[in-house]
């Protein structure tokens, strides 16, 4: 595995190996992460790239809407290219800030797609994260310039957001979704689990159990009642905890014909945690 850490020497290096699957990440990996570089080396020999898994580890301060996020955010580069390495990812793209955003070169914000900006969720919640979101990703993209893009299923609504941006900007590359990864007891992995106090991981639980309440639900409504009660037993007030249209995110079609997703975003202690589950209407 080859380590990069500038445009320069990754665009020799990319142009010696050819077409690859790229995994963007801020480093600060776990399972969840080994998981999508596995898919994306998959794909890679599936597909017959030969540039196989690029990953990026590069934490974009733009996406932060607090800078004290931003400072505390987990620097680990050692164990993030041990685990890249050992998960069988063949480069990785490690640039400082000034190589993914040159002095005194405009590095443009892209349009934002509606699930950007209309659902009121995490655009409600996080103004401007998904403007830096877009900004990096792109720019990401046209150093990398993957066949295919690994992103995983736990940021529902990035997930969204990327898949749209790059449909409208008619982008040549095609997203590709990683289900979310658990710890055994249920708690969706996450960079920021290292936070929580022993209780508060505990606590973190009721997010799980609230998306298992709201599969027994016969409408949206109901869903919704169902997963604050259970977070309200524990405590946990959710920023929000709805069910929406899976790829609008938009308050879900009256005719139940569209796939929806059921999705919660809340404050454990002192760490915001998000986690989604598909859900459908249970038949009564």
């Amino acid at each position: 595995m080859r380590i990069t850490t500038t445009c320069d020497q990754l665009s020799t290096d990319l142009a010696k190996a050819g077409p690859c699957v790229f995994v963007p990440t801020m480093g600060a990996l776990h399972a969840g992460h080994a998981a999508l570089i596995r898919r994306g080396v998959e794909l890679a020999r599936e597909r017959e790239l030969s540039g196989g898994c690029v990953v990026s580890i590069f934490v974009n301060p733009s996406q932060f809407n607090d800078p004290a996020d931003f400072a505390r955010y987990p620097k680990t580069f050692e164990a993030d290219a041990a685990m890249c390495e050992a998960a069988g990812a063949s480069l990785v793209f490690a640039p400082g800030v000034d190589d993914v955003y040159p002095p005194g070169v405009e590095i443009a914000t892209p349009p934002l797609p509606a699930v950007a900006a209309g659902p009121g969720l995490e655009d409600a919640f996080r103004p401007g994260h998904f403007a830096g979101v877009c900004r990096v990703v792109k720019r990401l993209f046209e150093i990398v310039r993957p066949v295919a893009s690994v992103f995983g299923e736990k940021d529902w609504q990035q997930l969204q957001v990327i898949t749209a941006m790059v449909r409208n900007l008619s982008m040549p590359i095609e997203i590709i979704p990683g289900p979310t990864v658990r710890e055994d007891d249920g708690l969706a992995m996450s960079s920021r689990n290292r936070f929580l106090t022993p209780a508060d991981r505990v606590r973190a639980l009721a997010l799980r159990r609230a998306l298992h309440a709201a599969q027994s639900a016969s409408t949206p409504a109901d869903a919704q009642a169902a997963m604050t009660s259970v977070l309200a037993a524990d405590s946990i007030v959710a920023d929000y905890a709805v069910v929406r249209d899976a790829q609008t995110l938009l308050a879900p079609d009256p005719s139940g014909a569209r796939p929806h997703r059921a999705l919660i975003t809340a404050r454990v202690g002192s760490v915001r945690l998000l986690d989604n589950a598909a859900w459908a209407p249970r038949s009564v």
